[in-house]
């Protein structure tokens, strides 16, 4: 059943909740909201439960005694059972930390048993040792809004999530000399952001994703990307204070100086550089991290180029790479087809075409036309910054280079109506986080999203090859799909966005089908994905095989070193600890089952 606007609920709102919106962007929730609930076909479904789902190889009066125990620790307020029928909706602002509620698995495949809510290192510390003590599997997030990755679903079914976010949501500082900060993984860009204009640092920006709400720790150790010239957030953190599966804190970098007073300035330390064990792993807790911020350039503005054909993509992707290496492209680039540039007003589908299949040419070229974009097979939305005679300069560079291309156009922005996508882009270049980018999932009724993500070379026969293969793909397994390139320095990401009805088992099974078709089909031209969804970790690690699985062989020996019992975030990254390997905890091509056959037992017990 479509809900109506007025019977929406409010949007949580920052300061009350470090999970919330600022007020400036209120109107822009209320319309995406409004939008999501009339796109919804079905009522909201209910997964049924009475009693928590336990993990493999936990008894329930093992679980009862841990959790009583776990209580006394953190208080009763602070532990929350996954017991009651959980209603599988939300939205970006307001979505479940017990499970994806973008599932492209069955909606109870990925869930929590309990969740936990730490305030400080200490305390997670002492989850992780009461971890230990009863071999119970514990899942991080911080703030669970990886959405399209897995969201705040564990990989193991029944593992008590740890949501760092509620209680340990601090920006610790703000240097407005050094340019730096240190946060809490409860901490957004959003929040970030408005402490800065808080405190009146005028001369400070932040860098930002597509949209706001997530976690700055949690995006930086996935390797998300933003879109000013501190687009590469792992490249700009500095200082990471971690709890390892056993217990320890550690701090990395000059962090391990008592007393250090560059630790948000030097990232590298003395000795070995440990950073990289804690990102996109299951290696530690990150319960801090310092970042570095971007000074105002001095001026920004915006641009945008319309391209005519399909096949002007690859002279613009090699047209692009000098320019992006010399940066005079200075952020990073984004490449977006036609038909995203249609499904980002937030319209489904069925606005446009209520045939079978996707949207056919004819319909895409009399829709885009519509746009200011015009009409165009592909758009590109860049910046340039600094002082007004020094974006000129860069902006006559890249209209010279650009224009190379037949009937290549730049659109004017004094003809863009203001509540067109383009401004949001804007936003999101200079800084400013907004709350737009998921308007395509409305694209399908009950719109859920999954993405498909290779890096390759800034090369145009890589762009042609990938697309290809994405494109042939939807038609053999009658997906929607928006394709996006993003590049950095000297790679680009191939953002591939799958949106699917989570409520059609068909669609979701098609959806997955397809992803890991892509998959093989893009290792197999030399094409490794960046970032995967919770469900393809384990495809996507095996495809990086190179010497017998080297790699892999040494991540298992790390993680067997510093989490010998198995306790934190089995599966992540697709690396098993010792306890769940070989059991067939794996997914993949033929086996979407998400449970394994047991867990291996303690020493003198019996097999569970």
């Amino acid at each position: 059943m479509s809900s109506s606007s007025h019977s929406l609920p409010d949007t949580p709102t920052l300061p009350n909740t470090h999970s919330g919106i600022p007020t400036r962007l209120l109107d822009k929730a209320k319309r995406a909201k409004t939008l999501i609930w009339q796109g919804r076909k079905v009522a909201a479904s209910q997964i049924p439960r009475t009693e928590p789902t336990l993990p493999q190889g936990i008894s329930r009066s093992t679980f009862n005694k841990a959790i009583s125990e776990i209580t006394q620790t953190l208080g009763a307020e602070n532990v929350e059972l996954n017991d009651k029928p959980a209603v599988d909706n939300g939205w970006y602002m307001e979505h479940p930390n017990t499970h994806d509620m973008m599932h492209v698995t069955d909606a109870d495949a990925l869930v929590a048993s309990a969740v936990v809510y730490p305030s400080s290192t200490a305390e997670v510390q002492a989850i992780v040792l009461w971890a230990n003590k009863h071999r119970m599997p514990i899942f991080p997030i911080s703030m669970g809004r990886n959405l399209g990755y897995g969201g705040a679903a564990p990989r193991v079914r029944g593992s008590i999530v740890i949501d760092l976010g509620k209680r340990m949501s601090q920006i610790l500082s703000i240097d407005p000399d050094d340019y730096t900060c240190l946060v809490e993984p409860g901490v957004s860009f959003y929040a970030l952001y408005e402490a800065i204009q808080a405190k009146g640092y005028t001369h400070i920006w932040i860098d930002t994703p597509d949209l706001g709400g997530g976690s700055v720790i949690g995006n930086t150790l996935d390797r998300g990307v933003g879109y000013t010239p501190y687009g590469d957030h792992w490249a700009v953190h500095s200082g990471l204070e971690v709890v390892l599966p056993t217990g320890e804190i550690v701090r990395t970098g000059m962090g391990a100086l008592p007393g250090s007073n560059t630790w948000q300035s030097f990232p590298y330390g003395f000795g070995p550089i440990q950073d990289g064990l804690f990102s996109q792993s299951n290696l530690g807790i990150v319960t801090k991290m310092g970042l570095a911020l971007m000074p105002n350039p001095g001026g920004h503005e915006s641009f945008m180029y319309a391209f005519a054909s399909p096949a002007d993509l690859a002279p613009l992707i090699e047209i692009i790479r000098p320019l992006r290496i010399a940066n005079i492209l200075e952020n990073v680039a984004q490449v977006r087809s036609a038909e995203q540039t249609i499904a980002v007003q937030g319209r489904p589908k069925t606005d446009f075409y209520s045939g079978p299949g996707m949207l056919p040419d004819e319909v895409v070229a009399r829709e885009v036309a519509k746009l200011p974009c015009g009409p165009c097979a592909w758009v590109y939305y860049g910046m340039a910054y600094g002082p007004p005679h020094i974006r000129q300069y860069k902006l006559d560079i890249i209209h010279r280079e650009f224009t190379q291309i037949p009937n290549a156009r730049r659109v004017d922005p004094s003809t863009i109506p203001r509540d067109n996508y383009f401004w949001s882009r804007n936003n999101i270049a200079a800084g400013v986080p907004d709350l737009e980018e998921l308007l395509w999932c409305n694209w399908t009724p009950n719109g859920s999203h999954v993405a498909f993500s290779p890096v390759s070379p800034i090369r145009g026969r890589d762009a042609e090859a990938l697309v290809k293969l994405a494109r042939e793909r939807r038609q053999e397994y009658g997906v929607e799909m928006f394709p996006a390139f993003c590049v950095g320095l000297r790679e680009m990401h191939l953002i591939v966005e799958i949106v699917f009805d989570k409520t059609i088992p068909e669609a979701r099974t098609a959806a997955m089908g397809c992803l890991r078709a892509m998959i093989e089909d893009a290792a197999a031209l030399g094409y490794g994905e960046y970032r995967t969804h919770l469900a393809l970790m384990d495809q996507v690690a095996s495809t990086y095989s190179w010497n017998d699985g080297a790699l892999m062989k040494l991540n298992e020996r790390l993680k067997d070193a510093l989490d010998p019992n198995g306790i934190l975030a089995a599966g992540k990254s697709g690396i098993w600890p010792k306890r769940y390997r070989g059991r067939g905890w794996e997914m993949g091509v033929g086996k979407e089952g998400v449970e394994g056959d047991g867990v291996e037992p303690e020493a003198g017990g019996v097999r569970l």
